[in-house]
């Protein structure tokens, strides 16, 4: 039901006996956003459960618009998904009522009827009443038929991998969604997790043709790039996601400058003493979220945790607070750096940075992230000597760079690696969330390394499987408290934890090897396992919060 044209609009339905159960409702974004307000295809109040893979708005930005039109169900999705969808889908409604209100103004000069929101506020208010929030690694039976388990994709700040077990009759049928992959050595995230077996397999494929350069050769390129430009006075203007890249940016400035200490009198001194802003309300209110979800960083993170060094914090980092801060970084001619959303440009105040400052040759646009067709950041990116911002055309004369390595998608030869990880080879693959092209090469790859046969679904395409191994394509269907630990605290119990996992091991070792007597039933080991695995969780949270 969406991610098949091109990368946005993340949805997929899956009917079981009587249920309907949707993977992700994502909003279409660029050339396709138009497809926001048709009708949708199906009835929202007869879907069951949405599993929702993370909160990036082309997968989360329609849920507000599934519950006004009449969506009772439940979502379930990881707790930091949670955390970060109430805060996006709020600025997302207010995107939405305010250029809403901006187009019934030129309707009304143009004598034409007003329109309303996608939704308001309210409803995206109303929408976080349905959440579910759940843990990586949790077993969750959603019903007799349903279990469902979330693990780490590494793409954003609780972005999952869903695996399905659903039972019809005597069969029971796993499929898995990868919904968007991270990159391997991702700043803060762990690698995407590994799935040992599956039937079925829904997959993005959104960089399937192309190779991100070096993580080493990335740090090197933004540093380079940020220091050829402040070094002839101009502004570097990074686009970035709110959510998740300019985290990773702020992560990575902080660790090359932890990692030059003593570089006196050198160029990386310069840098130390250049402003870096970030230019985003959203951006600021997301970043608090990472801090009380440090359960889910990586193992480097939580070093920096362990030795009282906030790693999303440094000297000349400064966050804008208001209006008239954002208004005043464009009228100063001091070099800095301006890391802003939208990561592709279609609204924010990014697009007054750009205004202010593509025109002018001592300037400088990176950009980081992926930019879909349609949008003013893919313009901009593939050479166009003009644009239009805000109705004024607007020469580019800025440098314009991109910088591939800090993708949040895996790329060609990761994608297939994660596919490698499976003992089990699918059945089937469904490759979705990617253009054109980039599905199509990826399918061939597929096809021809791994022997797994390829789907490239169309909209709105229907397929039925009626057991494992019977398969048809059927056609078209119409918060946690400030409570400060000492570095001490956190030690013992993060010690208390091993113990208890320890002992967890032995208990069920004897069990297992018990000849008579009552074993260790699956449930009440997932009951034991959702349980440390929360406890896990709730220790690191607290020692981010610490470290304030």
């Amino acid at each position: 039901m969406g991610a098949v044209k091109g990368i946005t609009g993340s949805c997929h339905l899956i009917e079981f006996g009587s249920k309907r159960l949707m993977l992700d409702c994502g909003m279409f974004q660029g050339r396709d956003e138009d497809l926001n307000r048709q009708e949708l295809d199906f009835d929202p109040s007869k879907i069951d459960y949405l599993l929702l893979s993370h909160s990036h708005i082309d997968h989360s930005g329609r849920i507000p618009m599934l519950v006004k039109k009449g969506f009772r169900g439940t979502i379930y999705c990881s707790k930091a998904t949670y955390d970060l969808c109430e805060i996006m889908l709020l600025d997302s409604a207010h995107i939405q009522e305010t250029e809403t209100e901006w187009i019934n103004r030129k309707a009304k000069r143009a004598g034409k009827p007003p329109v309303e929101p996608l939704y308001t506020r309210e409803d995206a208010n109303n929408s976080l009443g349905f959440f579910e929030p759940v843990l990586y690694e949790q077993v969750i039976h959603v019903d007799e038929n349903l279990t469902v388990r979330f693990n780490d994709a590494g793409h954003v700040l609780g972005s999952s991998i869903i695996e399905m077990w659903i039972r019809e009759g005597n069969d029971t049928v796993k499929v898995v969604y990868s919904g968007d992959l991270g990159t391997r050595e991702k700043p803060i995230l762990n690698d995407p997790a590994v799935i040992e077996s599956a039937d079925y397999v829904i997959m993005e494929a959104t960089y399937g043709n192309r190779i991100h350069e070096d993580v080493e050769v990335r740090e090197e390129t933004l540093i380079n790039i940020i220091l050829k430009t402040v070094m002839r006075g101009g502004t570097v203007i990074i686009p970035s996601f709110a959510v998740g890249r300019t985290q990773e940016i702020i992560y990575e400035l902080n660790k090359y400058y932890d990692a030059h200490l003593d570089d006196f009198g050198t160029p990386v001194n310069l840098l130390k003493n250049i402003p870096v802003y970030v230019d985003s309300p959203l951006a600021v209110k997301a970043t608090e979220v990472f801090r009380r979800n440090a359960g889910v960083f990586d193992e480097e993170a939580r070093e920096h945790l362990k030795r009282g060094d906030n790693p999303l914090t440094f000297s000349n980092l400064h966050f804008v607070q208001n209006v008239e801060q954002s208004k005043e970084l464009n009228f100063s001619d001091e070099p800095k750096i301006i890391i802003s959303s939208s990561g592709m440009c279609e609204a924010g105040r990014i697009k007054h940075h750009l205004k202010h400052n593509l025109w002018k040759r001592n300037s400088s646009v990176v950009f980081v992230g992926y930019q879909a067709e349609g949008t003013l950041g893919r313009r901009i990116r593939d050479g166009a000597k003009k644009v239009k911002i805000f109705g004024e055309e607007i020469f580019v004369n800025a440098e314009v760079y991109s910088v591939e390595g800090f993708s949040g998608h895996a790329d060609r030869n990761e994608l297939l690696s994660w596919l490698k990880g499976f003992r089990q080879k699918p059945r089937k693959l469904f490759i979705v969330h990617g253009e054109g092209q980039s599905k199509a090469d990826f399918a061939r790859d597929v096809e021809e390394q791994l022997g797994i046969d390829c789907i490239i679904p169309e909209y709105n395409q229907v397929y039925e499987i009626r057991s494992k191994g019977v398969f048809e394509e059927v056609g078209e269907k119409i918060s946690a408290a400030d409570v400060p630990l000492s570095e001490e605290r956190i030690n013992e119990l993060m010690e208390e934890l091993q113990e208890l996992k320890s002992l967890f091991e032995h208990t069920l070792n004897q069990l297992v090897n018990q000849v008579s007597g009552e074993a260790l039933s699956i449930g009440k080991y997932n009951e034991i396992n959702n349980l440390l695995i929360s406890l896990e969780n709730d220790i690191m949270s607290l020692s981010m919060l610490s470290g304030k």
